[in-house]
């Protein structure tokens, strides 16, 4: 994706039209806020990314997915998105799953966007210690992120709950970070040979 690339313009247009949509009468504005910051500030991070350190497609593409994530969970609260109401319906859940599928991702991009930068940058020599450091990167942002969870329920019980999404489910920190750890694996035993290839198309 170049600064002036068609596939750069329908990434913005993507962006910004499920912003706007997330944006009109969300269920709870502060929780919006809150979900939905992260995905603004990748939007910033990509803008300077595609001026000044080019990412590779596969990496641009995830990070607009897992924006499209939260500020879905935003508009609704991670607790209330339709869809994951109605698969709670055909698969016997005795909860809304949505959140699980945003801590997937909470691990599966981020590592890919770890491996990116840890290659280009030559991090390390060999690929096992690379991999190994990118999913105790995904576990460590997944905590880290469980803490900004209690900070937020610590400072507002009006939003804490919305945010949090727990549902009542006493594992629910333990089952995020999970998640995560899931994501990032998945993300390195899948897309690695792709991702190889991209970085390699960089270069040329």
């Amino acid at each position: 994706m170049t600064r002036f690339s068609v596939s750069g313009v329908v990434w913005f247009v993507i962006f910004i039209a499920v912003l706007v949509w997330s944006a009109i009468e969300p269920k709870d504005r502060a929780t919006w806020v809150l979900e939905v910051l992260p995905a603004v500030v990748g939007l910033f991070l990509v803008g300077w990314c595609v001026l000044r350190f080019p990412l590779t497609p596969l990496v641009y593409w995830m990070i607009l997915l897992h924006a499209v994530i939260l500020m879905v969970g935003g508009h609704y609260t991670y607790a209330d998105v339709p869809l994951f109401d109605r698969f709670s319906e055909w698969f016997g859940w005795q909860r809304n799953n949505y959140d699980k599928l945003g801590h997937f991702a909470q691990g599966f991009v981020p590592a890919l966007i770890a491996r990116e930068l840890v290659i280009r940058f030559g991090v390390f020599s060999g690929r096992g210690w690379m991999s190994f450091f990118v999913v105790c990167f995904c576990l460590a942002l997944s905590a880290f992120y469980e803490l900004i969870e209690w900070w937020v329920a610590l400072v507002s019980d009006e939003a804490a709950d919305a945010f949090l999404g727990t549902q009542g489910y006493v594992w629910d920190t333990q089952s995020d970070m999970a998640w995560a750890l899931s994501g990032s694996i998945l993300a390195l035993a899948l897309l690695s040979r792709l991702h190889d290839q991209q970085i390699l198309e960089l270069h040329r």
